[in-house]
């Protein structure tokens, strides 16, 4: 705890500086808004029951053999061999029916982030799609928070940022969001780019990626705020919706 005796709110801009975070008695809320995050988010409100994160690519392909639909994306695109990629729009265009099914997903930043941050006391999944909902569920531990950003292979990435602020902004008056650099930097990017999320974010590295790879229009989606009332929580190797 701080000495104003609130909880913190620190932000990780990249999976390779957790070794610099102690994140044992914290709340680790990883963030990878484009795509993967919001599209665990989006599974589970679509009926999904539970997603296993996978690093590596074969090891997510197996799990076809015990039931699971697959999800991978490697370098923005879907994997080969896989029933789904890392679009929300996979779990909401019912070309393959998802309710009711279990689901085994390896992206390229977003699952390796989950499993670096097994040190912490819980581990939940943000995204802009459920923001509210992250915020209430963190006022209701009243735990020391680590945002960790997924970023894009190791480096610092806009987006995820951006929900480190507006996460930070929806908690100011619950959290210490002052005492961390990291934070405060969050904050004053989530002010600048808030009034017109969609164009600010045109700018970003990764937003690029996406618009090269014909998929503007998840950038669109991800960045809706408050779309689900759900929180995800990564236990036991499985994501399911926390409850209550």
């Amino acid at each position: 705890m701080s000495s104003s005796q609130l909880p913190t709110l620190d932000i990780c801009f990249s999976p390779e500086l957790l070794p610099l975070y102690d994140l044992r008695g914290k709340v680790a809320v990883v963030v990878d808004v484009l795509r993967a995050t919001s599209s665990i988010v989006t599974a589970l409100a679509q009926g999904v029951t539970h997603l296993v994160p996978f690093s590596e690519l074969a090891d997510c392909r197996a799990q076809a053999a015990a039931g699971y639909l697959t999800a991978a994306e490697r370098d923005g695109r879907q994997a080969e061999g896989v029933d789904l990629g890392n679009s929300p729009f996979g779990y909401l265009d019912g070309v393959v029916p998802v309710r009711g099914r279990a689901v085994a997903i390896t992206t390229t930043n977003g699952t390796r982030a989950l499993h670096l941050s097994a040190a912490a006391d819980e581990i939940v999944v943000g995204a802009f799609l459920n923001l509210g909902a992250v915020a209430e569920h963190l006022r209701r531990l009243q735990k020391d928070v680590v945002v960790v950003c997924a970023g894009w292979k190791g480096l610092f990435c806009l987006e995820d940022t951006l929900f480190g602020g507006a996460l930070a902004a929806r908690l100011q008056t619950d959290f210490d969001t002052t005492s961390s650099d990291a934070t405060l930097a969050a904050l004053d990017l989530w002010r600048a780019a808030a009034p017109d999320l969609a164009s600010y974010l045109l700018q970003s590295a990764h937003v690029r990626r996406l618009n090269h790879l014909e998929a503007h229009k998840d950038m669109e989606f991800c960045i809706r705020q408050d779309e689900y009332d759900l929180v995800p929580v990564f236990q036991n190797g499985r994501i399911t919706a926390a409850v209550g």
